[in-house]
């Protein structure tokens, strides 16, 4: 992981939140590249932004050097020739020590940073202290999945948000009912429950605490709600209407694939994850397949693999793209097989 305070130093890495320097850290790789070696070309589109740490840079078109610049300079706290495509060929004079990222990230986090705080004083109750007004939506940016998302969409997202005052007890959602709102807990906690045939009283999945959503389950769907969320506490909630969610939140985050994209990433080591019932997955199944009840996913995700791909599939599409959802809105790499298992009968010759 790159030094934070390395990249604190850098222009305009400089204006961002400690969270954001703190996932741009994460992400970003510091190489090194010997004395003579190209770190690019003119005429390249890579989309990369480079910061030279250390050593010297020559950047010149053809043989023609038109400035040579030294890691540690002033000039080098600002990114390296960043026009795209490349107007400048820069090559190594010295070995050097370089950090490169993409530019996309780069850039929005800076949108979100500089649109946050208006967007703050919007929807803020200003009675309550403004660090704790921050802190549920700090969370909710600093998710991987959000980085997916346009900034336009998640800057209206919050503009559209509306708050909900909640006393300890109340039912928030029920198992049962239809869907029409999307949550983020803003202060206090909640307890999801749900109820089955073996305990009519309800099993208790998880505890959401500020930052936590819930509530995404059914508007992807179209299903009732599959669990009841009841607040442990005084606190509040913001919203976003079925409407809203689905226009500005769902599409950014679900990718669909075909059967052939779908094989050619199980080619590549992604897994197959099916969250269908038990007694289906029994039924008929891929191959190889994992098996993931939907409804247990919100407790069960954190014991799969992070950094590893996943093509969920149902019978339908329907409830993976509600679990791939909520999988990609934990940091995971989710994908959608598109008609689920019924349009693709190939995958499961022998259990149709």
């Amino acid at each position: 992981m790159v030094d934070k305070k390395l990249l604190s130093n850098l222009v305009p890495i400089n204006a961002l939140s400690g969270e954001h320097v703190e996932r741009l850290a994460s992400v970003a790789a510091q190489e090194t590249l010997p004395a003579g070696d190209v770190l690019f070309r003119q005429g390249e589109a890579d989309r990369r932004t480079i910061y030279l740490l250390d050593g010297e840079v020559a950047l010149g078109t053809g043989s023609n050097v038109m400035k040579t610049l030294k890691g540690g300079s002033d000039a080098t706290r600002h990114p390296l020739a960043p026009f795209q495509p490349r107007q400048v060929t820069a090559t190594a004079k010295t070995g050097i020590a370089f950090l490169r990222f993409q530019s996309d990230m780069l850039d929005t986090m800076l949108t979100w940073h500089e649109s946050s705080g208006y967007v703050v004083d919007d929807i803020s109750d200003h009675d309550e202290d403004e660090e704790d007004e921050n802190d549920w939506m700090t969370k909710i940016l600093s998710r991987e999945a959000f980085f997916r998302i346009p900034p336009a969409n998640i800057q209206a997202m919050f503009m559209r948000m509306e708050t909900v005052s909640c006393r300890a007890g109340q039912t928030v959602i029920r198992q049962g009912e239809e869907g029409d709102y999307y949550y983020i807990i803003k202060r206090g906690h909640c307890a999801v429950t749900r109820k089955t045939r073996a305990h009519p009283q309800g099993v208790k999945l998880a505890t959401l605490a500020v930052g936590d959503s819930f509530g995404e389950e059914a508007l992807l769907s179209s299903d009732k709600r599959n669990a009841t969320v009841t607040m442990l506490s005084d606190g509040e909630l913001v919203r976003l209407s079925k409407d809203d969610f689905m226009k500005l939140l769902k599409e950014p985050l679900l990718n669909w694939v075909d059967l052939k994209t779908a094989q050619e990433m199980i080619a590549k080591g992604a897994q197959w994850l099916d969250v269908r019932l038990p007694a289906e997955y029994e039924q008929r199944r891929i191959d190889g397949s994992l098996n993931m009840p939907f409804h247990s996913l919100r407790l069960k995700a954190k014991t799969l693999t992070r950094g590893s791909r996943f093509v969920v599939c149902c019978d339908t599409g329907s409830r993976s793209s509600a679990a791939a959802f909520l999988l990609n809105e934990r940091g995971f790499d989710a994908f959608v097989l598109k008609g689920g298992l019924n349009a693709n009968p190939a995958l499961v010759p022998n259990g149709g």
